[in-house]
């Protein structure tokens, strides 16, 4: 089977990427723009393999985006391309409508030529997988409330209203043109090759470092945490498995404060490179000013995926993190010039109500 990834060098497609790459069955082509959180040393284990190959183009190219759907015969693209940050979306939503939505638009655009001209057989194995996010469904209160495939959209930030767009795009494509599509909805990720302007890995590489931890208000945000691998699986099922115009929600069942997973990353520190002197790194924990419509939780019912698709996460939250921190130990290689020469953990998403 043949794959195109839009996004494959990013967080997540990168290990998309290298779950389908696993499989000698399957061919995949990596589309990827390598914009600041594009990082081609994330693939490092497959560039050579001979069922991958990259090419460096962008998801608003459609005629570029066309010849290689036509070149690398796809039977399933895998969109993941997208502008993720919610903090840069704040300070700067326009690359964000730009990608998310004249991006997606451009990418269902190519993909619908490319559907209509294949063969009946071709035609009936095609699919275009679009993956999101839960944050499009806006937050649940602290006590009570989970998000189904039915929750009403209801976006909170520039980034998360970009996505909703995109989502409903897809669904237009497919209620209006026929284009055979599945969609995705994800909780927090976390894991190895995450890149480290997001809460785990900068936590990690802050302390490390001695700097402060930054913590939004009281730290008392919930997000449902999801370890990448398993949401790599999770997507190649649905992308192969998922049935026509059907969406699917995946979660990882491990809901915690925010200052709860900053001080889990602290105590797995103490114990695997502890600080001198007997000093604890939940000292370095500083309590920083919230940023603007910061959702108050999230949660996922995971209940379908698991029902239709026989998909179940491997990692609990412990085990997950644990891996991640050890991976940040031992890959200084990977993370070292991005801390160097592309961002230091410096704070962003500051813009307040009345200045964007």
């Amino acid at each position: 089977m043949n794959f195109l990834v839009t996004g494959g060098a990013g967080f997540i497609g990168s290990a998309v990427c290298r779950h389908l790459c696993a499989n000698p069955a399957h061919r995949v082509t990596n589309l990827d723009k390598l914009t600041y959180a594009g990082n081609l040393a994330s693939l490092r284990s497959i560039e050579n393999a001979h069922n991958y190959r990259f090419e460096h183009a962008d998801i608003c190219d459609d005629r570029t985006i066309l010849e290689v759907l036509h070149r690398d015969d796809i039977d399933i693209v895998m969109h993941l391309a997208a502008e993720s940050h919610v903090d840069r979306s704040i300070d700067g939503p326009g690359a964000f409508i730009e990608t998310n939505i004249v991006g997606t638009y451009r990418m269902l655009n190519s993909a619908l030529d490319y559907w209509r001209r294949l063969p009946e057989a071709k035609k009936d194995q095609f699919r275009f997988h679009h993956v999101s996010t839960d944050e499009v469904f806006g937050d649940l209160p602290f006590e009570s409330g989970i998000f189904t495939e039915q929750t009403p959209y209801a976006p909170s930030s520039p980034y998360s209203a970009s996505k909703a767009a995109s989502d409903h795009l897809v669904r237009a494509w497919h209620d209006t043109y026929g284009l055979p599509v599945v969609l995705s909805n994800c909780s927090n990720n976390y894991g190895p090759f995450h890149f480290p302007e997001k809460l785990i890995p900068l936590v990690i590489l802050n302390a490390l470092d001695e700097k402060p931890l930054p913590v939004y208000g009281a730290g008392a945000n919930v997000r449902d945490w999801l370890f990448v691998e398993d949401h790599a699986r999770a997507l190649a099922l649905v992308a192969t498995r998922g049935a026509v115009g059907e969406s699917y929600n995946v979660g990882g069942g491990s809901e915690r404060t925010n200052l709860a997973v900053v001080e889990a990353i602290c105590d797995s520190l103490d114990n695997k490179r502890p600080r001198s002197a007997g000093r604890r790194y939940r000292d370095l924990i500083t309590f920083v000013t919230d940023r603007p419509g910061h959702d108050r939780r999230y949660a996922i019912d995971a209940s379908k995926i698991e029902r239709d698709l026989g998909w179940r996460p491997r990692e609990s939250f412990d085990s997950g993190l644990a891996r991640t921190v050890d991976w940040y130990l031992e890959n200084k290689w990977w993370w070292g010039p991005i801390r160097r020469e592309r961002y230091a953990g410096e704070r962003l998403g500051e813009a307040r109500k009345g200045a964007a």
